[in-house]
């Protein structure tokens, strides 16, 4: 009888039920079928996480009309924060992307998966962009206008000219075929990529922000509405990183 560091050892290897796993259900001792229930339940995501990824990526290809054409997937993290800059990604992905299994919405990730898979992201890219919209830029033309002039120069500056563009949720005035696809990154892996481009170059910039404004703890709520944040506001007063069109600093500043 092999011992629960050789089963655990021997299950870490295995990619596929073997044979040898049937003596292993009928083990009498409860650690033997602990390892292989979670040996199980491994597979199963890896298998969830293999059609997701087969999904999203027959979801891009759909919008080609050559095996050949280059498609750029765009997306923004940071609209909805009452500090700092809305940061904006565009990417173009090589067709290979067996590395970037579990790639999803930024939102859905930790902090530590998406730094993982930006690194990864940024190696298999054939290009990409990320533009940072100023917090000035934000209060002249509106959230809105700032996210979309943002995204156009993300596209625009790409090394390598897209075949098709495919935004989250906003059309474009480029001359570039492009779709709005609603939640575009849980259903496209380049706008997913996108979106992590563009949330950890954000988070970066912010944990920056951070050591400069301790007492806002930017680390902590990336310039969000927090309770916690609203309240530093109101003790300290905005800096120049806020943005000064938004709630409640607007009416803060007509004091």
């Amino acid at each position: 009888m092999k011992s629960l560091k050789d089963i655990k050892e021997k299950l870490e290897s295995t990619l596929s039920y073997e044979p040898w796993m049937k003596e292993l259900e009928e083990d009498s001792r409860s650690g033997a079928i602990k390892l292989l229930n979670t040996w199980k339940n491994k597979q199963k995501k890896i298998a969830k996480e293999l059609l997701e990824h087969q999904e999203k990526c027959l979801f891009d290809a759909s919008y080609c009309q050559n095996s050949t054409d280059l498609i750029a997937g765009v997306d923004e993290a940071g609209r909805g924060p009452l500090a700092g800059p809305v940061v904006t990604a565009a990417v173009i992905l090589n067709q290979n992307t067996e590395q970037l299994l579990g790639l999803n919405d930024s939102k859905q990730l930790s902090k530590k998966k998406r730094n993982e898979l930006a690194t990864l992201i940024k190696n298999n890219a054939v290009s990409y962009y990320i533009h940072f919209q100023s917090v000035e830029k934000i209060d002249e033309l509106n959230i809105y206008e700032a996210t979309k002039q943002s995204m156009t120069e993300a596209v625009l500056n790409l090394h390598e000219s897209p075949s098709v563009v495919l935004v989250d949720a906003m059309v474009l005035p480029i001359q570039i075929k492009t779709h709005s696809i609603i939640k575009g990154d849980a259903n496209s892996l380049a706008i997913a990529a996108a979106s992590i481009l563009a949330k950890t170059a954000r988070d970066d910039y912010m944990d920056q922000l951070h050591e400069e404004y301790p007492q806002y703890l930017f680390n902590k709520h990336a310039g969000y509405g927090t309770k916690e944040h609203v309240e530093m506001i109101y003790k300290y007063g905005p800096t120049i990183h806020h943005r000064k069109t938004f709630e409640p600093i607007k009416s803060l500043l007509k004091k």
